[in-house]
């Protein structure tokens, strides 16, 4: 296929608006927000830059749906089969939501085809089966009053209310499916902003929920910038906010939540640590760090952007990784010999070499060309760095969130249990080895939300994710997300 007829699937699938109440409108102050392709640095959309008017009117239609309409009484099995539909039809588009995913936010259309759309037709589907397996339990009491009188409590589980859900633009449909799918399934009502950057197949999953025939005000979509997204925090009406982004970013949330005593899930940043013991095979360990940290140009959460090897095996382990991250192909998504995208936006590649400036002025050793991006997209080549001095430096302690990974040495398992821990960050880690025994001590002792055991990057529907220290707090997938998008209530009787 022409890159000129990808470029046309995925504009063909192009809606300018939002949708509040079931209806498609544009922002009450008429403002719009332009949205761009990363490989070539064009306009691609206008959507509508929504205010603190058009938050109130996505709450309180998520409100109608919860209480007046009756979303929360639904039969679960109705539900149930509402988001098996919902599933069906992004499975049915999945070309098309992929190439606009491509077109937007600039990672490779097989990626964008298998992560962002399998997956969300994955935990569709997975979140489906859970709305009619919610259960709760009966406890007997022992209040002993009156004499002869028996109490026994029902426990349930019933849903939160009304969620504001915040996502951002590394995996824009899938995480904000991440979001949708518990929330519904519970029988919560939800109003999803996208990030600035990648609205447009959140615009595209809320059509399809309307197809499937998800009630009106059940869900809604508001586009628009980070003070839309405060005016979502800051609403009364929003009973949880789930927010998955920085961690500057999801502090002022928890502050603001914190003042309201409202319920709060944070998914924030991480430096996941990618550590290969002494007996793991060299091409093992080369490619396991390589695809840790280029997966979708870096841009992940649980990036492997610190790699730790011993010192006998240092030099042909991390002059391997350079090797292959060196000889990446730099393209557009839509070319298939590319293997690695833009970056999302001018912003972020311009942070994002900040950070490599700062990794040669500290002293770190740039092991990979430097490839000047003559492009009108937002393109970063891979750069990898050795430090071998064990000096501080910038690009051990900060998330890049860009093709960048530093490999440093040390001698044994506590002096790399000490570094690996040595972050404010939490989310992510994996340990490349044929040692399953010194493996789950590492991964026993490792400050972690996931370990990864020869690999990296594994996400699934039924393993709950989340962070440690400043990583977040709750968690996603799982049980564990039922249990985030509801709250026990016990209803005690007497006979």
């Amino acid at each position: 296929m022409k890159f000129a007829e990808h470029i046309e699937i995925a504009k063909g699938q192009i809606r300018q608006q939002m949708l509040i109440d079931g209806k498609w409108q544009a922002a009450a102050s008429g403002q719009t927000s332009a949205v761009h392709d990363p490989a070539r640095g064009e306009v691609i959309a206008q959507v509508p830059l929504a205010g603190e008017e058009d938050i109130d009117r996505a709450v309180k239609a998520a409100r109608r749906a919860f209480d007046e309409r009756a979303w929360r009484d639904m039969l679960p099995a109705v539900r149930e089969r509402l988001l098996l539909k919902f599933a069906d039809l992004v499975e049915a588009d999945a070309e098309r939501l992929a190439h606009l995913e491509t077109l937007n936010q600039g990672k490779p259309l097989p990626l964008a085809l298998g992560a962002e759309v399998a997956g969300s037709v994955q935990w569709l589907r997975y979140m489906a089966g859970w709305a009619t397996k919610i259960e709760g339990h009966t406890v007997d009491l022992s209040f002993p009053l009156p004499p002869g009188t028996r109490y026994r409590a029902m426990v349930q589980r019933v849903p939160v209310g009304v969620v504001g859900a915040i996502v951002p633009w590394n995996f824009p449909m899938m995480m904000a499916v991440w979001k949708i799918a518990p929330a519904l399934a519970t029988g919560c009502t939800v109003v999803l902003k996208p990030a600035e950057e990648t609205p447009l197949t959140a615009i595209r999953l809320a059509e399809l929920a309307l197809e499937a025939g998800i009630p009106a005000g059940v869900f809604n979509v508001v586009t628009g910038n980070g003070a839309t997204g405060a005016a979502l925090v800051a609403h009364a009406g929003v009973d949880k906010i789930t927010f998955t982004g920085s961690t500057v970013t999801g502090k002022a949330i928890a502050q603001r939540c914190a003042v309201d005593v409202r319920r709060a899930a944070l998914e924030l940043g991480g430096k996941s640590p990618v550590i290969v013991l002494d007996d793991c095979d060299t091409e093992r360990a080369v490619m396991g760090a390589t695809q840790g940290f280029l997966l979708n140009s870096g841009q992940v959460c649980t990036a492997g952007s610190r790699l730790y090897v011993p010192k006998k095996r240092f030099d042909e382990v991390v002059a391997g990784v350079a090797d292959v991250a060196g000889k990446a192909t730099l393209g557009s998504g839509f070319d298939p010999d590319a293997q690695i995208g833009p970056l999302v936006s001018a912003r972020h590649k311009e942070r994002v070499m900040r950070l490599i400036e700062s990794g040669e002025r500290e002293g770190a050793k740039l092991l990979t060309p430097i490839r000047p991006d003559e492009s009108s997209g937002y393109f970063v080549a891979p750069a990898v760095f050795a430090n071998t001095s064990g000096q501080p430096m910038t690009l051990v302690r900060e998330e890049v969130f860009g093709p960048v990974i530093i490999a440093m040495p040390y001698d044994d398992l506590y002096d790399v249990i000490r570094q690996a821990n040595d972050s404010v960050y939490g989310l992510g880690a994996s340990v490349w080895t044929n040692d399953f025994t010194r493996a789950l001590r590492l991964a026993d002792r490792i400050d972690a939300g996931t370990v990864w055991i020869n690999a990296h990057n594994v996400i699934d529907p039924a393993m709950p994710f989340g962070g440690m220290k400043q990583s977040g707090i709750g968690r996603e997938h799982g049980r564990a997300a039922i249990d985030g998008y509801t709250e026990t209530k016990s209803v005690c009787l007497s006979f």
